[in-house]
């Protein structure tokens, strides 16, 4: 994933920075809880997409 591109991304909902897990292929903010998918090097942005994350994952 361009670092670029994560340099500007954004969580959608709370708009906190976002850290790549780069073995999982997602973006994972903290203060939601929420994994968002990278499918093809592209960051799928969607609420509806992302999963919620486990105490354990957080």
């Amino acid at each position: 994933m361009d670092a670029r591109l994560l340099d500007i991304l954004v969580c959608p909902i709370c708009k906190a920075n976002l850290e790549y897990r780069k073995a999982e292929l997602e973006l994972v903010c903290r203060p939601c809880k929420l994994a968002f998918p990278v499918r093809d090097d592209i960051p799928i942005m969607l609420q509806e997409e992302a999963r919620q994350l486990r105490a354990d994952e957080e």
